[in-house]
């Protein structure tokens, strides 16, 4: 397998450094952009390549055969476009936008271009979404995921996360999607009617920090999502919980990765298993690299992302009429 000549956009982004090993061994890159080049200095000395303080100067670089794509939320589209325009396959961040217009005029382009695309959501066949599988097609199912608090975005350089209009919103919008997509993957639906709560009480900054969902498909199987920026800043990282009730039985899994499953039977199942999404990026990253001929086959489409963003923006929308009258 050739590597391709891979350009990286934001690269000063939170989740780039669980990608870039893999990068490094499976990709060949050829440039790497950022609004302040000092922060990923150590980046492109592992890649090998320069960095660009505009993104654009990446699009002259020749012959590049895939990007990824991880600049702040309200340039994705327009960074995303500009891929299409130069027929280059390209990896993206969910949200991709501030709204499900922008999601939707990507998503069209590409189709319209035949330009493949993919997006990490990378709980998809993790050991969460796998364990949550033996109770079959879910009919309830709770999905909790608390991760930091949201000042480690100042720490970390990426402080447009707390920026509404730079973010597009907030927990709901950054953790969201994983899992309402598990959901929607593991009932066989591409849409569902949509309840939420937000609230930044806890921080009190302009993005939320806690948000609860609950999500009905259209033939009634139901999910509470709960995600925030609640859990203190510690080696724990963070805390979840799920479980699934479905045809087959229950399934459960805490924090600490203890995991049970419950047969109609009676018969229960007891393993330990490893909740930490981080280790999730490197194999998708290689999954990109062994699919990228194939148009990503088998990964994530902006279709199936736009099923999900679907789900979240309705639930701001609603949040903010609900706001505005009352």
């Amino acid at each position: 397998m050739s590597r391709a000549r891979t350009i990286v956009v934001g690269a000063s982004h939170w989740h780039v450094p669980l990608y870039a090993t893999a990068i490094a061994e499976v990709h060949c890159v050829v440039g790497l952009s950022d609004e302040d080049p000092t922060r990923v200095r150590e980046l492109a000395e592992l890649w090998g390549a320069p960095v660009e303080a505009d993104w654009r100067r990446l699009l002259e670089l020749p012959d590049v055969e895939l990007a990824y794509v991880f600049s702040p939320h309200d340039r994705m589209a327009e960074t995303c476009l500009a891929l299409i325009e130069r027929r280059i396959p390209f990896v993206v961040e969910k949200p991709l936008g501030t709204s499900l217009e922008q999601l939707q005029q990507v998503r069209r382009a590409a189709a319209e271009a035949r330009v493949p695309a993919t997006v990490p959501l990378i709980q998809r066949g993790g050991p969460a979404d796998g364990w949550l599988a033996k109770a079959g097609r879910p009919v309830y199912q709770r999905l909790s995921f608390i991760a930091g608090p949201p000042e480690r975005y100042d720490r970390n350089g990426n402080g447009w996360m707390l920026d509404p209009e730079r973010a597009g919103g907030g927990c709901l919008a950054n953790l969201g999607p994983h899992f309402a997509d598990l959901f929607l993957q593991r009932s066989g639906h591409t849409t569902a009617e949509v309840d939420g709560r937000l609230s930044s009480s806890l921080h009190g900054r302009p993005v939320e920090d806690h948000a609860t969902l609950v999500l009905t498909t259209p033939d009634g199987r139901e999910a509470i999502v709960e995600v925030g920026y609640a859990f203190p800043q510690s080696e724990l990282k963070r805390y979840c919980s799920y479980s699934s009730a479905g045809e087959a039985g229950f399934a459960s899994i805490d924090t600490d990765g203890s995991a049970t499953f419950t047969s109609l039977d009676g018969h229960t199942e007891r393993a330990v298993i490893d909740v930490d999404s981080d280790p999730l990026y490197d194999p998708f990253v290689r999954q990109v690299a062994r699919t990228l001929g194939e148009g990503f086959r088998g990964l994530p489409t902006l279709s199936e992302l736009e099923n999900v963003m679907r789900v979240i923006w309705r639930a701001y929308q609603a949040h903010r009429e609900g706001s505005s009258h009352g």
